[in-house]
């Protein structure tokens, strides 16, 4: 592809991973996984979501990889990840479980954070026995478990059956999204981030988007449409802190609120003011406070001298 991937300077650019691997998932499905940060240090685990790829997570690699392994992987047909023909939430699930097959010794655990559609490969996960053996605490930012299309509020309708309508057309077309023009940013923008958010972020969300091959975009609206992890909500049984963005239109608070008050083990939920749906982008310092947070409390290295 000849479109621009990410940003290639700034805050938002990609750091260059300290190793690079190919963790393959149950039906042979090639993921790309970056790897930064100290080998020995606390592990970090990124799922991010739709449309997205690594390079969305990049102000979090670049502030936790100074003292925390970070594992950061594209989603099948995202990224580097070659496009496949199983796209499910059982496929993602598989997914997550050969990233943290292929990244953790046994025995080791990690946080995971998940943004969007990575938080719902995290519920989708939750009862596997790898995700069990490995996940020491969970980050949800940005998700639901079901009612995505209903509770979306991008079109600016009351709730009802013409909302919902027009949210599948948007959200499902086919349509090519071209070039990073300023109209396409300013729809990215409306859709997707709080009427605060600064240009530079707005840009590396766009470039982001806008690689996503169209047919990857549309196969996996269609997964998202028919969501239903209401159950896998009540399996996530680790420690799991929420956040959202009150501008959120994709997935907005009542989702959040809905995750909290399911959760078995939730430890808060943090409601971010005038932020919309990327917060790993608009919030870069408070997700990243709150992964820091989880790894510490949650995760005890084995050195040498505690051994």
């Amino acid at each position: 592809m000849s479109r621009l991937l990410h940003v290639d300077s700034g805050p938002y650019a990609p750091p260059a991973p300290a190793r690079e691997l190919t963790a393959v998932s149950a039906d042979g499905a090639r993921l790309h996984v970056e790897i930064h940060g100290p080998d020995s240090a606390p592990a970090v685990v990124l799922a991010h979501g739709w449309t997205c790829s690594t390079a969305f997570w990049a102000a979090q690699i670049r502030e936790l990889a100074a003292d925390h392994r970070v594992i950061a992987y594209d989603q099948r047909g995202h990224g580097r990840s070659p496009a496949s023909p199983a796209c499910s939430t059982d496929a993602l699930a598989d997914d997550l479980e050969a990233v943290l097959t292929a990244t953790l010794t046994p025995g080791e655990r990690a946080v995971v954070a998940g943004h969007s559609m990575g938080g719902m490969t995290v519920m989708a996960a939750s009862g596997r026995a790898a995700f069990r053996a490995h996940t020491a605490a969970v980050l949800l930012c940005s998700t639901g478990s079901s009612q995505l299309v209903a509770a979306s509020t991008v079109v600016p309708l009351r709730p009802g059956r013409l909302r919902t309508w027009l949210t599948r057309r948007i959200l499902g077309s086919r349509a090519p999204l071209g070039p990073v023009t300023p109209l396409a940013r300013r729809i990215l923008k409306y859709g997707t981030m709080g009427p605060g958010s600064a240009p530079h972020m707005v840009e590396a969300c766009a470039r982001i988007v806008h690689a996503c091959p169209r047919k990857v975009r549309h196969t996996w609206s269609n997964v998202l449409d028919l969501l239903d992890l209401d159950h896998g909500v009540r399996e996530l049984d680790v420690p799991t802190a929420v956040v959202v963005g009150t501008a959120d239109r994709l997935t907005p608070p009542v989702q959040a609120r809905a995750l909290a008050a399911a959760l078995p083990h939730c430890l808060g939920l943090t409601e971010l003011p005038g932020i919309g749906h990327m917060t790993p982008v608009e919030a870069p310092e408070l997700v990243g406070a709150k992964i820091r947070e989880l790894a510490g409390a949650h995760i005890h290295v084995v050195t040498e001298e505690s051994a």
